[in-house]
């Protein structure tokens, strides 16, 4: 893995966060993503609602965390006491659960922040928390010593959106998906955005992030995508000329098998060619001359989805 002081932050640093001088009128809400299917190990999630414990405990720096919870995870895991039992003495004791029908992740996030947002006020900061991470390990554990920094980056030097990003090194899954696919297909919809996506995170479909009330209010009034939502974040942050950091999250991982297989990065891959297709035409679709000139993108599109799938399968299969 690389250290932070390696290729994973070559690109513009989280600035050198400033000791506030008075205390923070806004408040920040954690909102977790319990996982689809939880691992077989415990020690995961008992880790995390640990730090979900604390949180709840300083209801002068944190709001009552909201755990989301997909109705399909809890049939698939009705049967299971260990379950039934965490879900009623942990998860609903440190935070307020909100059950749901998502169709994606992202939909899940989507309603935590949502009801989040109801609750909260102009100064406040929402903090995403992914559930399906090796928080049980050593070096999960070190991140949640300090991933509180996230929020607090946006909370005390007032920006709008934190982006975290997990150590990876050239050869991670992760990387080369975002490499070949997601940077390759924003390059060709969305060039100028692209390169400014670029300049401020290597981790565009990151699952870590901390957003401010106010661009929070403007992402959640807008069309909601199911998946990849935090690339359209980034793109509408970079439109609207909004303040944007990052926040080295660690080595940290959320595939039990060490990397994706090939089909599932296909499937990512795809996914975000759809979504930037959606976004390219609900910004231009006004224009007189858009027809011809989303063709002509889709086409060099397909190109750019056909070679990412070719190095995939190489890399990955």
């Amino acid at each position: 893995m690389k250290s932070p002081a390696s290729g994973q932050r070559r690109r513009s640093p989280v600035p050198a966060r400033a000791k506030a001088t008075e205390p923070s009128q806004g408040r920040i809400h954690p909102v977790i993503i319990f996982p689809f299917r939880p691992t077989g190990d415990a020690a995961d999630l008992h880790e995390l609602y640990r730090l979900v414990a604390r949180l709840d405990a300083d209801r002068e720096q944190f709001a009552r965390p909201i755990t989301v919870l997909d109705r399909k995870t809890h049939y698939a895991q009705a049967g299971n006491p260990a379950y039934l039992k965490f879900r009623e003495q942990v998860v609903s004791r440190h935070s307020d659960l909100l059950d749901i029908w998502g169709v994606d992740t992202c939909q899940l996030w989507y309603s935590g922040l949502g009801q989040a947002f109801e609750r909260g006020g102009p100064e406040d900061v929402y903090w995403l928390i992914p559930g399906d991470f090796n928080y049980g390990s050593a070096a999960g554990q070190r991140v949640l010593g300090r991933l509180h920094d996230l929020p607090e980056i946006c909370a005390e030097l007032k920006q709008d959106l934190c982006i975290g990003e997990i150590a990876t090194d050239h050869s991670d899954s992760k990387q080369l998906i975002d490499t070949y696919g997601t940077f390759a297909l924003l390059y060709n919809w969305f060039p100028a955005e692209a390169t400014q996506i670029r300049d401020l995170t290597e981790r565009p479909r990151s699952e870590f992030l901390a957003v401010r009330h106010d661009f929070l209010r403007e992402v959640l009034c807008r069309r909601w995508y199911a998946y990849e939502q935090t690339v359209v974040m980034l793109l509408q942050a970079v439109a609207g000329k909004r303040r944007i950091s990052r926040f080295y999250v660690g080595e940290i991982s959320d595939l039990p098998a060490g990397r994706e297989s090939f089909a599932s990065a296909l499937q990512q891959v795809e996914r975000t060619e759809r979504v930037l297709k959606s976004c390219w035409r609900e910004l231009h679709q006004a224009e007189a001359d858009w027809a011809p000139k989303y063709r002509l993108l889709e086409a060099q599109s397909e190109q750019v989805r056909r070679t990412a799938q070719t190095i995939l399968q190489n890399l990955l299969a």
